[in-house]
This record gives structure tokens, C-alpha cells and sequence, in this order.
């Protein structure tokens, strides 16, 4: 067996956490080494809860701020850091790219056929461009208006950092 690449994913305690759901979680080729989070205030310095992280990861997988990055990469000898945010200007990226490739990590952005959930059911999608702006409130509204015409909802959306992770 070859041995497990090693992986930092750095994001906001969101499309970082539905990337790992989806495509690392149960995947034998990578070890998930650390998340890295900025922008929620006390994510930082935690760990993404056991019950969530899988068999692969008895004791869960440590939350590092990003400004340790540099450190963390050199630390657990990541072979590769993902990318995981969604709503950051191209300028963001890439300083981080920088960053990452200077400290001898590739720099990987997954495509949405890696980290995207399949339906057989008709899907609609509540995005915006930044945290904050509304989606759950959308989200409730739609559904809501659905329900009231007989149609069958569920609602889906990754882990979120306020509070305690495993009750989300």
C-alpha cells in the first residue's frame, strides 16, 4: 500500500468541511493532517469532532488559524494544501498560492465534480457571495412556501463551527 498523501485544508469552517465530508473523509489515499479557519472567531485552535471526521480519524483533525500555515505545513510535512473557500477575491487565492508553493506544498482547488453531492431529485441552491448575507433565512423562506403547496423538502448544508459541531 502506498502511503497516504498528506493534506492541509485551509477555509472558513464551511466548504472546507463539506470538501472533507465528500471527497476525504473515507478516501484511503489522503490523510487529512489539519484544517486551517479565518473569519469565525473562536474556530480556531479546536477539532473537528470525531463523530464527524470518520474511522480514518479516531481523534478527529485539528483547527489551526491560517496564519500558521507556513509552520503547520513544515510540522505535519503536508504534501499538499486544498484551498477551500468560496468567496474570496482571485488576488486571495493566489497570495496563498504563493505562500503554499514557497513552502514546498502543491496548492490544489477541487473542481465540483470532486466535492459536489449527487441528487436524483430536483435541487435548489441558496448561494451568495460572502457569510452573512442571508442564505438561511432564503433557505426557510423557499421552504416554507413549498411546504405550503404540498411539496416535500430537506434542507442540506455542511457543519458549522458555532457551537458544538456534533449537534449541527
Amino acid at each position: 500500500m502506498t502511503a497516504r498523501r498528506k493534506v492541509i485544508i485551509m477555509g472558513a469552517a464551511g466548504r472546507d468541511f463539506h470538501n472533507f465530508n465528500v471527497f476525504f473523509r473515507d478516501n484511503h489515499s489522503y490523510e487529512v493532517v489539519a484544517f486551517t479557519a479565518t473569519q469565525i472567531p473562536g474556530i480556531e485552535d479546536k477539532r473537528y469532532p470525531p463523530a464527524l471526521s470518520g474511522k480514518l480519524y479516531p481523534k478527529g483533525i485539528p483547527i489551526h488559524p491560517e496564519s500558521r500555515l507556513p509552520g503547520l505545513i513544515h510540522e505535519y510535512r503536508a504534501d499538499a494544501v486544498v484551498f477551500a473557500y468560496s468567496d474570496v477575491s482571485h488576488e486571495y487565492v493566489m497570495h496563498r498560492a504563493s505562500a503554499v508553493l514557497a513552502e514546498g506544498a502543491d496548492f490544489w482547488l477541487q473542481g465540483p465534480d470532486s466535492c459536489m453531492l449527487e441528487s436524483r431529485r430536483k435541487v435548489i441552491s441558496v448561494c451568495a457571495t460572502r457569510t452573512g448575507c442571508g442564505k438561511s433565512q432564503t433557505s426557510r423562506k423557499i421552504a416554507r412556501s413549498l411546504k405550503s403547496r404540498g411539496i416535500k423538502t430537506v434542507a442540506v448544508r455542511h457543519a458549522m463551527p458555532y457551537g458544538d459541531l456534533e449537534k449541527q
